[in-house]
């Protein structure tokens, strides 16, 4: 069994994560167990108990596990510049480390699948055009959820499990780059686990 230590900055990363990695890791049959260390607060916080995380491995306060995935939003940053974020606190650990970077936002990984959004839901969505706005995506998914009829209860993302679950991981991967370089990666690990 694998072990993969998640640190990420909101619920909406939680939920959408938790649902890819399991489907990854159930497709490349692997069996994993997931550790989440930071699920609200932002992108500072991811930070900062990330720095501790790793002060504590350094020191000998537990187990490597086989894995860290560090999820932040790009926010209008870019991918680049979160990924050298998060380098500067990694590279010099022997851990693991790759980085999940929704550019901008994660909410955006839930609507560019239009066939899955209308799988779930019954409606398809418009796709989404690739803008920096803070909390646009967010309202799209809401907006998106109740022209189906439905009223979302925690902003769309208690829907994001079956979403991820009908995606079609390849057509969405290549409407949304930064997915596409988190499944790369992900996948990556998995094939190399396997082997």
């Amino acid at each position: 069994m694998r072990e993969i230590t998640l640190f990420v900055e909101d619920h909406a990363h939680y939920e959408f994560l938790k649902a890819l990695i399991q489907r990854l890791a159930r497709e490349h049959s692997q069996v994993i167990t997931l550790d989440w260390r930071n699920v609200r607060r932002g992108h500072s916080a991811v930070i900062q108990e990330l720095k501790q995380f790793l002060r504590d491995l350094a020191r000998g306060r537990g187990g490597y596990p086989d894995l860290v995935v560090v999820a932040t939003d790009a926010n209008c940053r870019g991918i680049a510049q979160r990924v050298k974020e998060i380098r500067e606190v990694t590279d010099a650990t022997a851990a693991r480390v790759i980085c999940a970077v929704p550019d901008p936002h994660v909410e955006r990984w839930l609507l560019v699948d239009s066939a899955a959004f209308k799988a779930v839901l019954g409606r398809g969505c418009a796709a989404p055009d690739q803008k920096c706005e803070r909390a646009r995506y967010k309202r799209l998914l809401i907006e998106a959820i109740r022209q189906a009829g439905i009223t979302p209860n925690l902003g769309g993302i208690e829907f994001a499990a079956d979403i991820v679950a009908a995606m079609d991981l390849g057509q969405a991967s290549r409407l949304d780059p930064s997915l596409q370089r988190f499944l790369d990666e992900m996948n990556g690990v998995f094939r190399e686990w396997r082997s």
